[in-house]
């Protein structure tokens, strides 16, 4: 692997004069990692803040792979904080399942290389809202809900200064924690519900489209071709994921969920989102945490929920990609390849037969 920086390529045409301030609400996880390094080598995003919440595992341990992540992928300068370590009412629910007892099982993750901004993550969030003009900061939450409820509760006045919400959550025609509740929801339906309601722009990247972007064969083979460290990293991840999402759910190829948020902000061409209201299910017994998409009608016009339904597959990991090449090699990731250093613990363990 080469020792470059940041590959030169031009932006796409099309792209927005000025980059979309983003704050990355996350639960690290396979596919929040990837989302992670998306957002931080694509020149149409300006990653403001990453925070994160309980989900796909505990607090200390998705927050300590957000920073691992942060080191491989070399960013600085960005705040890191944590957030809600439970849902506002119900226990914890975490998916060792899919992701591992670390989080981000896999790779093995180096040590974080700085510290974590001493705010919580919902007065990060609040913080970084109100120092914007109105209109300028897109929250793209990829885990459950709870810092993002919770800091439209402690100040709402960021609900109407808030550009959008697009999150990577639900869906209209399936489950995968339950037949009809996905997981980012399910864990904190009550907080899903604030979110939803709160009177701002929602889009739900849902498993409709997040089904979509699976990391095929091709594309894994796309993603070694980067031929860099973060890429080697991904493709570690995707190794990892792909084996829990076959033996859990039966999947060929693992569908990456939370990339599709953050390429939804770049790009909105690639995704087909429509308009339609949306509400969340906090009491049912068998439909607990299902997003009730009304299509039973035209949207009204004052409709602020939207569902994405279908991705632009190619686009999509071209965005990726470009994102990896960006990157490029990174100084001082402190994380070596498993190949690598499966291959130097055999050689340190190989017996030199006597003459």
């Amino acid at each position: 692997m080469g020792a470059s920086s940041r590959r030169p390529h031009p932006r796409r045409s099309g792209a927005p004069a000025v980059p979309e301030k983003i704050i990355l609400d996350c639960d690290p996880g396979h596919d929040d990692a990837v989302a992670i390094l998306l957002a931080h080598g694509n020149p149409d995003i300006e990653l403001l803040a990453v925070t994160t919440v309980v989900g796909n595992q505990t607090l200390p341990k998705v927050t300590r792979n957000a920073l691992a992540v942060a080191r491989i992928a070399g960013i600085t300068g960005v705040p890191f904080a944590a957030g809600a370590e439970r849902p506002l009412l119900r226990q914890v629910e975490v998916a060792p399942s899919i992701h591992g007892e670390s989080g981000l099982d896999g790779p093995v993750l180096p040590e974080p290389s700085f510290e974590l901004d001493p705010r919580h993550a919902v007065d990060l969030i609040i913080d970084t809202v109100m120092a914007h003009e109105p209109g300028t900061v897109t929250l793209v939450p990829t885990g459950g809900l709870t810092n993002i409820a919770l800091a439209a509760r402690r100040e709402p006045r960021i609900v109407e200064r808030v550009k959008q919400v697009v999150l990577m959550g639900g869906g209209v025609h399936v489950g995968n924690w339950s037949p009809v509740a996905e997981f980012n929801i399910v864990i904190d339906p009550e907080a899903a519900d604030i979110v939803f309601s709160a009177g701002w722009d929602v889009v739900m990247v849902g498993l409709d489209l997040t089904h979509q972007a699976l990391a095929t064969p091709e594309v894994a083979a796309r993603i070694a071709a980067v031929g860099t460290g973060p890429a080697a990293f991904v493709g570690e991840l995707l190794d990892y994921f792909g084996q829990t999402y076959k033996d859990a759910q039966g999947f060929d190829a693992p569908p990456v969920h939370d990339p599709c948020a953050v390429a939804y902000v770049i790009d909105p061409t690639i995704v087909r989102a429509v308009k339609v209201p949306i509400t969340i299910e906090t009491q049912g017994v068998h439909t607990l945490g299902m997003t009730v998409a009304d299509f039973r009608a035209p949207a009204p016009e004052d409709c602020r929920t939207s569902a994405a339904l279908e991705l632009d597959h190619t686009r999509f990991w071209d965005l990726v990609v470009d994102a990896l090449e960006r990157i490029g090699e990174t100084p001082d990731t402190g994380w070596t390849p498993r190949a690598a250093a499966q291959a130097v613990e055999t050689a340190g363990t190989t017996v030199t037969p006597e003459r």
